[in-house]
């Protein structure tokens, strides 16, 4: 998915590719897969985070056959030696018939 080869046919399955271009800093990759309404012109890299591993928490929606989606996640990662734990509820909209990430809340 990461060269544009295939196009994620769910929210999830865009989900865990985000997640893992976060962990490669593919910030075009990033862009690309972010709504234009809420896309910003950069992401920052370069704070030392090391993303280690994806939890999925749940779904709603986002299946092959709907518009819209939601993932509640768990993202682990290492900042030097410190473990750390980001979690999110993330919403999702099909976009010119691809799924595209809209905007998360983390708490």
């Amino acid at each position: 998915m990461h060269r544009g080869e295939e196009a994620a046919g769910t929210a999830v399955r865009l989900m865990r590719s985000r997640f893992s271009a976060f962990a490669v800093e593919d910030e075009a990759y990033l862009l690309a897969t972010w709504h234009p309404a809420t896309r910003p012109e950069r992401i920052g890299f370069g704070d030392g985070t090391r993303w280690t591993r994806l939890e999925i928490v749940r779904t709603e929606g986002g299946g092959p056959d709907d518009d819209r989606g939601l993932v509640e996640f768990r993202a682990h990662y290492l900042t030097g030696t410190e473990p750390g734990e980001m979690h999110e509820v993330s919403r999702f909209v099909r976009h010119d018939g691809a799924w595209v990430y809209v905007r998360g809340k983390v708490s």
